[in-house]
C-alpha cells in the first residue's frame, strides 16, 4: 500500500477523474491525498469574482472529498514537494494542462519533485488539446474542419469516482485563510452538476432558437463550472447524447459551442504567443488609439469599462460585467467589437478587463473570442465586421428588458426605444450620458483604417 498525491488545478471535483482514478491504482490500497495550492502568480491576476467563484469550488470539492481536500498557499514548485514529503508519498497525479503558465508551473514542479514522478492523466477537455489534427499531422487553424474531426475522434465515457476509495488525513491543511472572503461579489451557488440537469430539463430544447436573446434566461451558465472543473465536458457531452432533445438542432448547437472551447485550447497549446498577442500578423500595421498614451482613448476605455458609453446595449453588457461577474456571449460580442472597432483600441485592454471580472475567466477561450471579433485570430472573416450595437439591441433585447436590468437611468425609457435614447423624450432626465461617438462615423474610421493597414 502507498499513499499518493492528487494535485488539483482546474479539476475540482470528485467524479469523472482520470488523474483520481490514476493517483488511486498507484496506491495500490493505500490512500489519496487531495492538494489544491493556492498560487500566488494566479491570485494576483484573478479579480474579486473570480476569486469569490473559487472559494465556493474548493468549498465544494472539500465536501466532496470528505472534508480531506487540503490547501496551501505559495510557490507550488515548493508547496508540493513539500506535502509529499509530509504524507510520505510515493507519486502526484495531475490533469494535463495546456496554458503557457500552466505548462511551465507543472514542469517546475516535476522537476522539483526529484525522484518522485508526476503522471498527468486526462485533461479539463473531452480531447486533449494537441490531439486533433489534420491528416498530415498539423494543427487546424479553422474552426468548422477542427469541430468535425474533433467529433471524428470522439471520446471517452465518463467514470465515476473510484471504488474503495480512501484519503489521507495525516497532512494539516492552511484551509481557504489565504483566499479572502469576499461577501458581496457575485458567484456560483448551484453545484455543478445540479444547474446542468436544470439547463437539460428546461432549456437545451429552446438552445438553438433562443440562446442569442440577452434578455432570456436560456442559456446554460455553465462556463465557470468548466473553468474550475467541477464537471468535465465529456459529462456534459455523455449526457447530452442520452437526452431525449439530445438529436435536435439545439443540442448539437450546444454541443458546437462546447467544441469551440475546445478549438481554442488547441490553438493556445500549438501557439501559446497568441494567448496575448494577434494569431494572424496581417493586420500588423493597423494603427489603434493607445489608452496608455493617449488621454482621449484613457476616457474612451475608462467609459467602456464602466458602461457609460451612452450606448444602452454596451453599457447594460458592461454593468452585467461588473455586478454578475458574467456576461451573456452576444454581449460579449457586441461590446467587445465597440471596444475594438468604434473605440479603435486594441482588443488586449478589453480582454485584461474580462479576466479581471469574470468569474468564467478563461485565458483560451477569452481572449481567442476577443480576437474573433477583433479580426485578428483564427477566422478568417476580415475585420470589416463591425456590430451596430443599436440594431444589435433592438434584434436581442427586442422590448429593452435587458437594458433595463443593468441601467437603472434608462428604467422610465418603455420598449425597444430604450436602445436610442437620443429618440425618446425625457430619456436623459436620469443622468444616462450622451454617446460618447458616433458609431456611423467611427466605422467609417474602422474601414479606412484596415484599408491603410492593407494596401
Amino acid at each position: 500500500m502507498a499513499t499518493t498525491v492528487l494535485w488539483l488545478r482546474r479539476d475540482l471535483r470528485l467524479h469523472d477523474h482520470p488523474a483520481l482514478h490514476a493517483a488511486h491504482e498507484a496506491a495500490t490500497g493505500g490512500d489519496v491525498l487531495p492538494l489544491f495550492v493556492l498560487d500566488p502568480t494566479l491570485l494576483a491576476s484573478a479579480g474579486r469574482a473570480r476569486l469569490a467563484s473559487l472559494r465556493w469550488a474548493l468549498v465544494q470539492a472539500h465536501e466532496e472529498y470528505d472534508g480531506s481536500l487540503v490547501v496551501r498557499s505559495g510557490d507550488p514548485a515548493t508547496v508540493v514537494p513539500r506535502v509529499v514529503q509530509e504524507a510520505g508519498a510515493s507519486s502526484v497525479h495531475v490533469s494535463g494542462e495546456s496554458t503557457p503558465y500552466g505548462r511551465l508551473r507543472g514542469r517546475r514542479v516535476h522537476d522539483a519533485l526529484g525522484d518522485v514522478p508526476m503522471h498527468a492523466a486526462g485533461t479539463p477537455y473531452a480531447v486533449s488539446p494537441g490531439q486533433v489534427r489534420t491528416t498530415s499531422g498539423s494543427p487546424y487553424q479553422v474552426f468548422t474542419p477542427f469541430s468535425r474531426a474533433w467529433r471524428d475522434h470522439g471520446w471517452p465515457a465518463p467514470e465515476s469516482a473510484p471504488a474503495g476509495l480512501r484519503f489521507c488525513r495525516r497532512v494539516d491543511s492552511e484551509g481557504l485563510d489565504a483566499l479572502p472572503e469576499i461577501d458581496d461579489a457575485p458567484g456560483q451557488d448551484v453545484p455543478a452538476l445540479t444547474r446542468w440537469r436544470e439547463f437539460l430539463d428546461e432549456d437545451l430544447a429552446t438552445y438553438g432558437s433562443e440562446r442569442d436573446r440577452a434578455d432570456l434566461d436560456v442559456t446554460s451558465r455553465m462556463s465557470e463550472h468548466l473553468k474550475y472543473g467541477t464537471i468535465h465536458p465529456r459529462t456534459m457531452l455523455a449526457d447530452i447524447a442520452a437526452h431525449e432533445a439530445g438529436a435536435s438542432t439545439s443540442a448539437q448547437k450546444f454541443v458546437t459551442e462546447l467544441a469551440w472551447r475546445e478549438f481554442y485550447a488547441d490553438v493556445v497549446w500549438h501557439h501559446p504567443r497568441s494567448a496575448w498577442h494577434d494569431y494572424r500578423d496581417t493586420l500588423a500595421q493597423l494603427r489603434y488609439d493607445d489608452p496608455e498614451t493617449d488621454g482621449a482613448a484613457r476616457e474612451a476605455l475608462e467609459a467602456w469599462c464602466t458602461g457609460t458609453t451612452g450606448y444602452p446595449f454596451v453599457d447594460a453588457g458592461m454593468r452585467q460585467l461588473l455586478t454578475r461577474g458574467w456576461v451573456h456571449n452576444r454581449v460579449r460580442m457586441v461590446v467587445a467589437s465597440f471596444l475594438t472597432k468604434d473605440l479603435h483600441i486594441w482588443w488586449p485592454h478589453g480582454a485584461r478587463h474580462f479576466l479581471d471580472h469574470l468569474r468564467d475567466g478563461d485565458l483560451a477561450s477569452n481572449n481567442h473570442g476577443w480576437q474573433w471579433v477583433a479580426g485578428t485570430g483564427t477566422d478568417a472573416s476580415p475585420y470589416f465586421r463591425v456590430f451596430n450595437p443599436v440594431t444589435q439591441g433592438h434584434k436581442f433585447d427586442p422590448d429593452g428588458d435587458y437594458v433595463r436590468t443593468y441601467v437603472p437611468e434608462l428604467a422610465h425609457v418603455r420598449g425597444k426605444a430604450v436602445h436610442e435614447p437620443w429618440t425618446a423624450d425625457g430619456a436623459y432626465d436620469h443622468g444616462y450620458p450622451r454617446p460618447i461617438v458616433d458609431h456611423a462615423e467611427e466605422r467609417r474610421e474602422t474601414l479606412a483604417r484596415y484599408e491603410a493597414a492593407t494596401a
